[in-house]
């Protein structure tokens, strides 16, 4: 069904397809030439939430969001900027967090950036922070190297998984101890 020997068989097929591509050529080939498989789909713009608007209840997107108006609840993103005149009551988790405005919440990214107009009242959780001189942070600054998910790991010491097993076998002993007693 399948043999080798035609495809490196010399004959009168290879010259034909030679001959049929000129003939193909010779119909409109606008269309065909638009249509490039490997280019890559462009991005979409992001998605902006304009300063009027004033949003209750929780976004999720695998793109890019700009917030100016105000959203209360959480966000989730691949780019979240906040705008100057945003404020954002909620959790923020984005690869990348670009805060100029206000977030009342807790903010997670791989790469957070607080400008110098930013006010974040919360913790962050990064993997890498940039702070600009004059921005307004109250919380705690925490690093892991998987901060977008709620159980990342963190970047600690070897020994420091050890230490923290410890109180875990203590528990253990305890309860073991109790149960002989009784």
């Amino acid at each position: 069904m399948f043999s080798k020997s035609k495809i490196n068989e010399p004959g009168p097929k290879a010259e034909a397809t030679p001959t049929a591509a000129p003939a193909a050529s010779s119909t409109p080939a606008a269309p065909a030439s638009d249509y490039k498989p490997s280019a890559p789909k462009a991005k979409p713009p992001a998605s902006l939430l304009s300063s009027d608007l004033h949003i209750t209840g929780n976004l999720k997107t695998s793109g890019d969001i700009q917030v100016e108006g105000t959203v209360e609840g959480d966000i989730r993103a691949h780019l979240l900027t906040v705008g100057e005149t945003a404020t954002i009551k909620g959790e923020v988790i984005a690869d990348d967090v670009v805060v100029n405005g206000r977030v009342v919440g807790r903010v997670r990214g791989l790469k957070v950036r607080l400008t110098a107009t930013a006010r974040v009242e919360g913790d962050i959780i990064h993997k890498t922070i940039a702070i600009e001189s004059g921005a307004h942070f109250e919380g705690s600054v925490q690093r892991q190297d998987d901060p977008l998910t709620p159980g990342g790991k963190k970047a600690m010491p070897a020994a420091a998984p050890a230490a923290a097993a410890a109180p875990s076998a203590a528990v253990k002993a305890a309860t073991a101890a109790a149960k002989a007693e009784g």
